[in-house]
């Protein structure tokens, strides 16, 4: 549960061994909803509460909790196996490069949560090359801008500026009811990130943390809430439509 403590300190999650996301300075913490289209589709975030937190407080990343998104111990009753596999290297490091007209796209296809906005309108990876037409390219921006785990970013070609969007410090619990999953923690607005031994992640605007306790790619989500079908019983989903 929440712990009340100074609300001037560094905001910041630490990645407690084998244990929960440890939280620091009353990071606002809601609950986000990924809202499809008429198609199904993802297309919007819709902010759908916002949980009652004050200083540190301990979020749930072995998925087991009964307090969720709260942690309440029981990572220590399933001996959950914490261990961060994620690589250090910086985002540019790993991203391939996607030239398009006016932009460049950069992905990196291992921090994909599954969110699925880079599909409507069009596949992303097919828009940029005909993302000189401002209908086009507008929707370019948007669906990398909705993308929460920052896997693609945009650059403008002509002064190398990253397209970002403008993200207050935050924690997004997520849900997805098109898939009928609970999804990561969509982490906003450049919060430092880091392992229980003090070395920091790179810091940046956009990142999604698993949540669910079986990514391969800890302490970052890789869409295995999807495959397992994950469910933290904060909402109801109903039965997905067959297609």
């Amino acid at each position: 549960m929440p712990t009340k403590t100074g609300e001037n300190r560094e905001r910041k999650i630490v990645i407690s061994q084998d244990g929960p996301y440890i939280v620091s300075a009353g990071i606002p913490l809601t609950m986000d909803i990924i809202e499809p289209n008429a198609e199904g589709l993802s297309w919007d975030w819709k902010e759908a509460k916002t949980f009652k937190t004050s200083g540190d407080y301990k979020l749930c990343r072995c998925g087991h909790s009964k307090n969720k998104p709260f942690c309440d111990g029981s990572h220590t009753d399933v001996n959950f196996d914490g261990k961060e596999t994620a690589t250090r290297q910086p985002y540019v490091r790993q991203a391939e490069v996607f030239d398009g007209p006016t932009m460049a796209l950069s992905d990196v296809e291992d921090l994909c949560a599954f969110a699925r906005f880079c599909d409507p309108g069009g596949k992303i990876w097919g828009l940029m090359e005909q993302s000189d037409d401002p209908q086009v390219r507008k929707l370019v921006i948007r669906e990398a801008m909705h993308c929460p785990s920052g896997r693609l970013v945009l650059n403008e070609k002509k002064t190398g500026e990253e397209i970002e969007p403008n993200l207050k410090p935050s924690i997004g619990v997520v849900e997805d009811p098109a898939l009928g999953v609970s999804g990561p923690l969509y982490v906003q607005g450049g919060i430092r990130v880091e392992s229980s031994n003090g070395t920091p992640y790179e810091v940046r605007n956009r990142v999604t943390l698993c949540r669910c306790g079986a990514s391969v790619n800890k302490p970052f989500c890789n869409g295995s809430h999807a495959s397992i079908r994950f469910r933290d019983g904060l909402v109801e989903f109903s039965k997905p439509k067959k297609r």
